[in-house]
């Protein structure tokens, strides 16, 4: 049994276009020039990771995890292999596509309708559906979708300051921070992509104090496994980088502001409701990003519990098999991305 692996970090873009033939901007192709080999971390011995070039795949691997991976493979070799099974960074036309271009047999890949299905599953709404039903005491978020400028006008006066998102996006893209009155850019953006998407997501502005997530596994049938926690990094909302750690200290980082009780009945209730609405309709991991907020009382803080659910494998998921890999870490480290060079490194905290 041959499972075959496919880092495509452009999913995200591809999504929100919706397009059997699309072209990545060039962050999404050297993204995945340089980290192709990233499946090798989570696959079997005996799959295959398609890669770019084998033996910068090789070295790239050694130097991240100290160990060796012999299943890079390239697109050429596609059509000759024995695949039994395929297991890509997130399901889009363009990915079916492109493999579809290779050889690969369309009996290995969701429909199109069944990737229609994960795409308005991706939609932003079903994370505020989530997140109005994880309310309760200790939880703060609020989330809205307006399907024009005047909608968006009536809750920036509303919140005063407030964060607009497109439906489909992600790694900070698609996402704006606005306060005081819009700017002409600002409503041309709104515009297009309520033109481009049908609608705009809104919420208000959180003193975010901590940005973290937790990493999920949905089997198809309505049973959701929990990973692991995700800590990470951001700035101006897009990714930065990972810590890698235990789950206990991980785990401690959330518990210097929020309560491990209530940690804990999140995660079940997020089990729950993500097992009924993914049932029958997305089999793969998927991330939920959340966030510690400072409350308006000193010295005391809230969990908004759901920001976005990414239906894709996330870095988060990156860090928690790349921890497992390294087995003890010597000191705490991090894996941080370099958005000017495209470069995913292991770096040690001072």
């Amino acid at each position: 049994m041959t499972t075959l692996h496919v880092f495509n970090p452009e999913h995200d873009l591809a999504l929100a276009a919706n397009l059997s033939n699309f072209t990545s901007p060039l962050a999404g192709r050297q993204l995945r020039r340089e980290h192709g080999y990233l499946p090798a971390l989570w696959a079997a011995a005996d799959d295959a990771v398609l890669v770019e070039d084998v033996e910068a795949a090789k070295q790239a691997f050694g130097q991240l995890t100290g160990r060796l991976f012999s299943g890079f493979v390239t697109k050429e070799q596609l059509a000759s292999l024995p695949i039994t099974g395929v297991d890509v960074w997130g399901w889009d036309l363009a990915i079916r596509a492109f493999l579809l271009r290779q050889g690969v047999e369309a009996r290995l890949l969701p429909t199109e309708d069944q990737i229609a299905t994960i795409r308005e599953l991706s939609h932003r709404r079903y994370a505020s559906a989530i997140l109005a039903q994880l309310q309760g005491d200790g939880i703060i978020g609020e989330a809205m979708m307006t399907d024009s400028l005047e909608g968006v006008r009536t809750q920036l006066n509303r919140w005063e300051r407030i964060v607009v998102k497109s439906p489909w996006s992600g790694s900070g893209r698609g996402v704006r921070f606005l306060e005081g009155a819009l700017k002409a850019s600002d409503e041309g953006w709104i515009r297009r992509i309520i033109s481009q998407q049908g609608s705009m997501m809104v919420e208000p502005q959180y003193h975010k104090v901590e940005d973290f997530g937790m990493e999920f596994e949905s089997d198809g049938a309505g049973q959701v496994t929990y990973l692991g926690l995700s800590v990470f990094e951001t700035s101006n909302g897009a990714y930065t980088g990972n810590i890698l750690d235990t789950e206990d200290k991980k785990e401690s980082v959330i518990n210097r502001y929020i309560p491990k009780d209530l940690l804990y009945r999140v995660r079940e209730k997020i089990i729950a409701l993500t097992g009924d609405l993914f049932r029958g309709k997305y089999l793969g991991p998927f991330g939920v990003d959340m966030m510690v907020v400072a409350s308006a009382e000193p010295e005391t803080f809230l969990l908004h519990p759901c920001v976005e659910i990414n239906l894709r494998r996330t870095m988060g998921h990156v860090a928690l098999s790349l921890t497992r890999h390294l087995s003890v870490l010597p000191q705490l480290m991090a894996v941080r991305y370099d958005h000017s060079s495209y470069k995913i490194k292991l770096t040690s905290i001072e």
